[in-house]
């Protein structure tokens, strides 16, 4: 997915350290077609989840009627996509030439490095319901730039933990790796409750996490908390390095996603679509972009690529 917020902010990224365990009050914004996202990455208060610097949850939407999900294409740097459906299906278009159907239970990643385009859509047959998550990853130094990659993973591993199906969508967790590449230590979850309990999920020495409800109203616990804190779609907990778990909990079956890793210490700049070190990297892709010096997404059907916004002031040359 794209920022398309017409005046979007820079961004600069860092480690943010918050209270065990704090909820993040996400925000309204919009995709490239004016669908309504809720914002939860990043915040000001909390910039980044380990290297996971950018989070919207989307949905429940009905696209029985209408055009459903329209994003064109647009462009990406420094960063890596992680796109998650809970329902419905979305088609991937990529300036590598990658054309993939997204569905429920599989990880489509796209690795932009030094740079990448990409439009979605919802295809034509379709279920009724999209609802899904969309996360970028924050390449490290020494990555930022290399060779761009579309991957689509299916046969994650699963974990099924008393009334719990927890799929490792990246990184480790519970003696499972998914293989999906990823650069930095992270983990990146969906666990679904599949009826009323609770599922506690053992925190990985040094890391950080982020969880969110995807359904409705859930509990978030740790050892170190006086008691849960309660979470709706739209909200995001957040637990900082130190906690020995984690514990889940819902009134009947629910779904969450959590995301973990070792704080990401290195100094970054946000903008647009864009993850780099400098002011000036942002400049240079914003303009390559316009310039239309970038590798086209061919097939999308329903009109141009997006341009970019102006730049703010912080990022113009001065």
């Amino acid at each position: 997915m794209s920022n398309t917020e017409p005046r979007p902010e820079e961004v600069p990224l860092r480690a943010s350290v918050v209270r065990a365990v704090d909820v993040i009050e996400g925000r309204k914004a919009a995709i490239g077609d004016g669908t309504e996202v809720r914002r939860l990455l990043p915040k000001r208060e909390l910039r980044t989840i380990g290297a996971w610097c950018f989070l919207d949850h989307y949905g429940p939407d009905d696209t029985s009627a209408g055009e459903g999900m329209r994003v064109p294409p647009h462009p990406h740097i420094g960063l890596q996509t992680a796109s998650w459906l809970f329902d419905g299906a979305v088609l991937h278009r990529d300036s590598l030439g990658s054309e993939q159907l997204i569905r429920p239970g599989e990880l489509n990643l796209m690795t932009s490095g030094r740079g990448i385009a990409h439009s979605e859509e919802s295809p034509e047959e379709r279920p009724a319901l999209l609802h899904g998550v969309q996360l970028w990853i924050a390449l490290p130094d020494g990555k930022q730039d290399i060779s761009p990659a579309f991957t689509s993973y299916g046969n994650l591993p699963v974990i099924d933990d008393g009334p719990a199906r927890i799929t490792v969508v990246a990184g480790e967790h519970g003696g499972e790796r998914s293989p999906a590449t990823v650069f930095s230590p992270m983990t990146g979850l969906e666990v679904a409750l599949l009826e009323a309990g609770e599922v506690t999920l053992p925190a990985a020495a040094g890391f950080e996490y982020g969880v969110l409800a995807a359904d409705g109203p859930a509990a978030v616990a740790c050892p170190a908390s006086t008691a849960p804190v309660t979470i709706a779609p739209g909200q995001l907990a957040h637990l900082p390095v130190g906690v020995p778990a984690i514990t889940l909990s819902a009134p009947g079956p629910s779904r969450f996603f959590v995301v973990g890793g070792v704080p990401f210490g290195e100094k970054l700049v946000m903008w647009w679509n864009f993850v780099a070190r400098t002011a000036e990297e942002i400049r240079i892709a914003r303009e390559t972009w316009e310039n239309g010096d970038w590798d086209e997404v061919h097939g999308y059907p329903y009109g141009a690529r997006l341009a970019a916004p102006p730049l703010p002031p912080g990022l113009k040359p001065r």
